[in-house]
Protein backbone atom coordinates (compact mmCIF):
# COMPACT_ATOMS: atom_id res chain seq x y z
CA UNK A 1 0.00 0.00 0.00
CA UNK A 2 2.93 2.36 1.11
CA UNK A 3 4.23 2.29 -2.57
CA UNK A 4 0.93 2.98 -4.01
CA UNK A 5 0.24 5.80 -2.06
CA UNK A 6 3.80 7.32 -2.93
CA UNK A 7 3.42 6.10 -6.85
CA UNK A 8 0.65 8.09 -6.74
CA UNK A 9 2.20 11.20 -5.34
CA UNK A 10 4.44 10.90 -8.05
CA UNK A 11 1.51 10.58 -10.84
CA UNK A 12 -0.33 13.85 -9.04
CA UNK A 13 3.37 16.11 -8.80
CA UNK A 14 2.93 14.81 -13.25
CA UNK A 15 -0.60 16.05 -13.46
CA UNK A 16 0.32 18.62 -11.97
CA UNK A 17 3.23 19.42 -14.46
CA UNK A 18 1.24 18.59 -17.01
CA UNK A 19 -1.37 21.26 -15.90
CA UNK A 20 0.89 24.17 -15.10
CA UNK A 21 2.50 24.17 -18.75
CA UNK A 22 -0.92 24.40 -19.81
CA UNK A 23 -1.38 27.74 -17.20
CA UNK A 24 1.85 28.70 -18.88
CA UNK A 25 0.63 28.51 -21.92
CA UNK A 26 -2.39 30.70 -21.25
CA UNK A 27 -0.29 33.66 -20.23
CA UNK A 28 2.41 33.08 -22.61
CA UNK A 29 -0.68 33.76 -25.17
CA UNK A 30 -0.23 36.96 -23.68
CA UNK A 31 -4.56 38.29 -24.76
CA UNK A 32 -5.88 38.83 -21.46
CA UNK A 33 -5.89 37.18 -17.61
CA UNK A 34 -7.70 33.73 -16.51
CA UNK A 35 -11.11 34.51 -14.01
CA UNK A 36 -9.29 33.90 -11.05
CA UNK A 37 -6.40 36.27 -12.14
CA UNK A 38 -9.13 39.28 -12.79
CA UNK A 39 -10.78 38.80 -9.26
CA UNK A 40 -7.45 39.01 -8.18
CA UNK A 41 -6.61 42.36 -9.30
CA UNK A 42 -9.63 43.73 -8.80
CA UNK A 43 -9.02 42.77 -5.05
CA UNK A 44 -5.70 44.31 -4.87
CA UNK A 45 -7.51 47.54 -6.49
CA UNK A 46 -9.61 48.23 -4.07
CA UNK A 47 -7.68 46.76 -0.75
CA UNK A 48 -3.52 47.22 0.79
CA UNK A 49 -3.16 43.76 -0.37
CA UNK A 50 -1.04 43.49 -3.18
CA UNK A 51 -2.06 40.73 -5.71
CA UNK A 52 -0.28 37.47 -4.82
CA UNK A 53 -1.25 38.27 -1.16
CA UNK A 54 -4.63 38.30 -2.83
CA UNK A 55 -4.80 35.08 -4.38
CA UNK A 56 -3.52 33.63 -1.35
CA UNK A 57 -6.44 34.99 0.31
CA UNK A 58 -8.62 33.84 -2.45
CA UNK A 59 -7.28 30.13 -2.32
CA UNK A 60 -7.73 30.50 1.70
CA UNK A 61 -11.36 31.34 1.14
CA UNK A 62 -12.30 28.59 -1.67
CA UNK A 63 -11.01 26.20 0.65
CA UNK A 64 -13.09 26.77 3.39
CA UNK A 65 -15.93 26.93 0.71
CA UNK A 66 -14.81 23.45 0.01
CA UNK A 67 -14.98 22.08 3.69
CA UNK A 68 -18.45 23.33 3.86
CA UNK A 69 -18.87 21.70 0.55
CA UNK A 70 -17.74 18.89 2.62
CA UNK A 71 -15.37 18.36 0.01
CA UNK A 72 -11.95 16.45 1.07
CA UNK A 73 -8.90 17.95 1.45
CA UNK A 74 -5.69 15.05 0.78
CA UNK A 75 -1.99 15.10 0.29
CA UNK A 76 -3.44 16.00 -3.66
CA UNK A 77 -4.36 19.42 -2.17
CA UNK A 78 -1.02 19.55 -0.36
CA UNK A 79 1.15 18.94 -3.19
CA UNK A 80 -1.01 21.27 -5.65
CA UNK A 81 0.03 24.25 -2.79
CA UNK A 82 3.76 23.49 -3.05
CA UNK A 83 4.37 22.90 -6.91
CA UNK A 84 1.63 24.19 -9.35
CA UNK A 85 3.16 27.79 -8.79
CA UNK A 86 6.68 26.81 -8.97
CA UNK A 87 6.16 24.92 -11.93
CA UNK A 88 4.04 27.65 -13.66
CA UNK A 89 7.34 30.00 -12.83
CA UNK A 90 9.63 27.28 -14.06
CA UNK A 91 7.88 27.53 -17.10
CA UNK A 92 7.78 30.88 -17.72
CA UNK A 93 11.59 31.48 -16.27
CA UNK A 94 12.87 28.74 -18.98
CA UNK A 95 10.62 29.90 -22.02
CA UNK A 96 13.61 31.33 -24.83
CA UNK A 97 10.68 32.74 -26.79
CA UNK A 98 8.87 36.38 -26.43
CA UNK A 99 5.12 36.67 -25.50
CA UNK A 100 3.27 36.24 -28.39
CA UNK A 101 2.14 39.54 -30.01
CA UNK A 102 -0.71 38.36 -32.13
CA UNK A 103 -4.53 37.80 -31.66
CA UNK A 104 -5.11 34.83 -33.58
CA UNK A 105 -1.93 32.80 -32.44
CA UNK A 106 -2.90 33.86 -29.32
CA UNK A 107 -6.14 32.51 -29.20
CA UNK A 108 -4.58 29.29 -31.33
CA UNK A 109 -2.35 29.02 -28.03
CA UNK A 110 -4.77 29.53 -25.06
CA UNK A 111 -6.64 27.05 -26.29
CA UNK A 112 -3.87 24.73 -26.40
CA UNK A 113 -2.91 25.82 -22.86
CA UNK A 114 -7.02 24.94 -21.85
CA UNK A 115 -6.42 20.62 -23.15
CA UNK A 116 -2.98 21.14 -21.27
CA UNK A 117 -4.53 22.13 -18.32
CA UNK A 118 -7.72 19.30 -18.43
CA UNK A 119 -5.56 16.54 -19.32
CA UNK A 120 -3.20 17.44 -16.37
CA UNK A 121 -6.30 17.76 -13.84
CA UNK A 122 -7.10 14.38 -15.41
CA UNK A 123 -4.59 12.81 -14.08
CA UNK A 124 -3.52 13.89 -10.58
CA UNK A 125 -7.69 13.61 -9.70
CA UNK A 126 -7.56 10.04 -11.17
CA UNK A 127 -5.15 9.58 -7.83
CA UNK A 128 -8.12 10.18 -5.61
CA UNK A 129 -5.68 12.15 -2.74
CA UNK A 130 -7.84 15.08 -3.19
CA UNK A 131 -7.87 18.65 -5.40
CA UNK A 132 -6.17 22.13 -5.46
CA UNK A 133 -9.00 24.89 -3.68
CA UNK A 134 -10.54 25.61 -7.30
CA UNK A 135 -10.52 22.55 -8.59
CA UNK A 136 -12.25 20.75 -5.46
CA UNK A 137 -14.97 23.80 -5.73
CA UNK A 138 -15.54 22.77 -9.01
CA UNK A 139 -16.22 19.57 -8.84
CA UNK A 140 -18.40 19.87 -5.29
CA UNK A 141 -20.66 22.41 -7.10
CA UNK A 142 -20.54 19.67 -10.16
CA UNK A 143 -21.75 17.70 -7.61
CA UNK A 144 -24.70 19.54 -6.93
CA UNK A 145 -25.95 19.88 -10.48
CA UNK A 146 -25.18 15.97 -12.22
CA UNK A 147 -27.20 16.61 -14.74
CA UNK A 148 -25.34 19.17 -16.12
CA UNK A 149 -21.85 18.53 -18.11
CA UNK A 150 -18.87 19.34 -15.90
CA UNK A 151 -17.48 21.83 -18.22
CA UNK A 152 -20.11 23.89 -18.11
CA UNK A 153 -20.39 24.06 -14.63
CA UNK A 154 -17.02 24.78 -14.48
CA UNK A 155 -18.16 27.83 -17.32
CA UNK A 156 -20.84 29.33 -14.52
CA UNK A 157 -18.23 29.07 -11.95
CA UNK A 158 -15.86 31.48 -14.13
CA UNK A 159 -18.79 33.63 -15.20
CA UNK A 160 -19.38 34.44 -11.53
CA UNK A 161 -15.63 34.81 -11.06
CA UNK A 162 -15.32 36.96 -13.66
CA UNK A 163 -18.16 38.87 -13.01
CA UNK A 164 -17.05 39.96 -9.46
CA UNK A 165 -12.97 40.39 -10.46
CA UNK A 166 -15.02 42.80 -13.61
CA UNK A 167 -17.00 44.88 -10.84
CA UNK A 168 -13.58 45.28 -8.86
CA UNK A 169 -11.84 46.99 -11.77
CA UNK A 170 -10.15 43.82 -12.57
CA UNK A 171 -8.86 44.10 -16.29
CA UNK A 172 -10.82 42.49 -18.90
CA UNK A 173 -9.08 41.59 -22.18
CA UNK A 174 -10.78 38.49 -24.96
CA UNK A 175 -8.39 36.09 -23.14
CA UNK A 176 -10.60 36.68 -20.26
CA UNK A 177 -13.49 36.29 -22.28
CA UNK A 178 -12.03 33.48 -23.74
CA UNK A 179 -10.47 31.72 -20.42
CA UNK A 180 -14.08 32.30 -18.83
CA UNK A 181 -16.51 30.71 -22.02
CA UNK A 182 -13.72 28.30 -24.03
CA UNK A 183 -12.30 26.57 -21.21
CA UNK A 184 -14.74 24.93 -19.71
CA UNK A 185 -16.20 23.01 -23.47
CA UNK A 186 -12.56 22.59 -24.29
CA UNK A 187 -12.39 20.28 -20.85
CA UNK A 188 -15.58 19.05 -21.93
CA UNK A 189 -14.67 17.74 -25.02
CA UNK A 190 -11.32 16.17 -23.28
CA UNK A 191 -13.05 14.65 -20.39
CA UNK A 192 -15.26 12.94 -22.75
CA UNK A 193 -12.74 11.68 -24.98
CA UNK A 194 -11.02 10.74 -22.62
CA UNK A 195 -14.30 8.74 -20.62
CA UNK A 196 -13.38 11.02 -17.42
CA UNK A 197 -15.62 12.17 -15.02
CA UNK A 198 -14.29 14.12 -12.50
CA UNK A 199 -17.84 13.84 -10.16
CA UNK A 200 -17.28 9.83 -9.60
CA UNK A 201 -13.74 10.15 -7.63
CA UNK A 202 -13.96 9.46 -4.27
CA UNK A 203 -11.02 11.45 -2.64
CA UNK A 204 -9.20 10.20 0.25
CA UNK A 205 -8.56 12.72 2.99
CA UNK A 206 -5.27 13.23 4.83
CA UNK A 207 -6.43 11.01 7.67
CA UNK A 208 -7.42 8.46 5.66
CA UNK A 209 -4.30 7.88 3.59
CA UNK A 210 -2.54 8.61 6.36
CA UNK A 211 -3.86 5.64 8.30
CA UNK A 212 -2.95 3.61 5.42
CA UNK A 213 0.35 4.22 5.40
CA UNK A 214 0.75 3.44 9.38
CA UNK A 215 -1.21 0.39 8.78
CA UNK A 216 1.12 -0.63 6.51
CA UNK A 217 3.83 -0.78 8.95
CA UNK A 218 1.83 -3.03 11.53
Amino acid sequence: MRKQIIAEWFRIAAGLFIFAFGVHLTIFANIGLAPWDCLGMGISLHTPLNYGISMTLIALTVLGIDLLLREKIGFGTIIDALLTGNFVQLFNSVNPLAYNTRLWSGLLIMVTGFVFMALGMAVYMKCAQGCGPRDALLVGMGKRMPRIPIGFVAVLLWSAVLLIGWLLGGPVGIGTVVSTFGAGPVMQIVYTLIRFEPRTVRHRGIAEVYGLLVGNNR
